[in-house]
């Protein structure tokens, strides 16, 4: 720090490129104040660490396909993480997959110290908003219920009080109901033990169709495919499934009836409707498996 005077003027100064400089005028003098910016302050954020190994992002399309998945703008390398009285600057290293179907996110964030935590999709997206956590924190007191009991009446009130117990009055027979017979019950299908990892498939494509996104509140087009068989040993023939109509099967302009070949992984998750969506992107039939991260894409 290097302290110089002129004319009654203090300055001060010093050479840092980290820091960021600003200008204060008080009482006459001019005060050279030095900020810094993004120090990260490891003693006040709560780090949730991911458990092991996460998804990286395969390439910029893919990372520009998943923050649009998410909600968030995919134009974006950047974003806040704010908390308590403070926010930094981080970036999103990649994402977790939990659930039964294995199709839902948690957000792996590092900070400028290299400091990993994960983080929801919706609540990263909140993050963004200048007016998270700027509520107020006065809670009012509220009664307690227990307090507002009523005032102990006296004697002679709670003579005047009392209620003679009702007399009971004879109760009507009901008339006896032929017991129904039951219904036969309908067989359901054998479930369908699904790989855990990545397989091979086979399947045709049989339309597009819109399914509503909550994250980004809009509808994603996604592919409607038939006839989707899992290639092994001993085949599972699964019928129809789904998957998202990214910019990897894009490039291929799919049409009906094409037949693919790729590798991915599947899980069971029905898809959803479209929100106002044409009739030419609804499909009436239950589509009950999605495909994952398909690739090694062949089109026959």
């Amino acid at each position: 720090m290097l302290i110089s005077s002129c004319c009654g003027k203090l300055f001060f100064s010093e050479i840092n490129v980290i820091m960021k400089e600003h200008t204060y005028i008080m009482e006459g003098f001019v005060v050279m104040a030095i900020l810094r910016t993004q120090i990260e302050q490891s003693d006040l954020t709560k780090y949730i660490p991911p458990k092991g190994d996460y998804e990286p992002f395969r390439d910029d399309d893919h990372y520009k396909e998943k923050l649009k998945e998410w909600g968030l703008p995919a134009a974006k390398k950047e974003f806040w993480y704010k908390e308590g009285n403070y926010q930094r600057l981080v970036t999103i290293k990649g994402y977790e997959t939990y659930g039964n179907t294995g199709d839902f996110n948690t957000l792996v964030v590092e900070f400028q110290d290299g400091n990993l935590t994960c983080v929801h999709p919706a609540f990263l997206k909140e993050m963004q908003q200048s007016s998270f956590g700027k509520e107020s924190l006065i809670n009012l007191e509220e009664k307690d219920p227990s307090e507002e009991a009523a005032v102990p009446q006296s004697e002679e009130a709670a003579q005047k009080t009392e209620t003679v117990p009702p007399q009971e009055t004879p109760k009507k027979e009901k008339a006896v109901k032929p017991a129904k017979e039951p219904k036969p019950k309908k067989e359901k299908a054998p479930k369908i033990e699904l790989p855990a990892d990545k397989v091979h498939f086979t399947a045709a494509v049989k339309q597009f169709a819109l399914v509503y996104n909550p994250f980004n509140e809009e509808n994603d087009e996604v592919v409607v495919l038939e006839n989707v068989q899992i290639v092994q040993e001993n085949p599972i023939e699964l019928g129809l499934a789904w998957c998202s109509h990214s910019k990897t099967l894009k490039k291929f302009e799919l049409a009906a009836g094409d037949l693919l070949e790729f590798d991915g992984k599947v899980a069971a998750k029905k898809m959803g409707k479209g929100k106002d969506a044409p009739e030419d992107f609804v499909i009436d039939a239950k589509v009950l498996y999605k495909i994952n991260n398909p690739s090694k894409i062949n089109k026959k």
